[in-house]
């Protein structure tokens, strides 16, 4: 099965929730839309200015959102 290409946007501290599990990127990502390759086992990472990290995948739940959050307008 092919993995699903999705993005996520970085919370003010670095974190992106995929999948129901938080992966802390860190404060330098803060606010950085990232994109993200779940596949059943990992979650490949592509960082904006680093390469890809992968993370090992600890639940088996769905994706169900495809784009990350933009900022709400005031």
């Amino acid at each position: 099965m092919e993995p699903v290409t999705v993005q996520r946007r970085a919370s003010a501290t670095g974190v992106i929730v995929e999948a129901g599990q938080k992966v802390a990127l860190g404060r330098i990502n803060a606010g950085t839309t990232v994109t993200v390759r779940a596949s059943q086992t990992t979650l490949a990472i592509d960082l904006p200015d680093r390469d890809t990290t992968i993370v090992r995948r600890t639940n088996d739940h769905a994706v169900r959102s495809l784009k990350g959050q933009r900022p709400r307008r005031a």
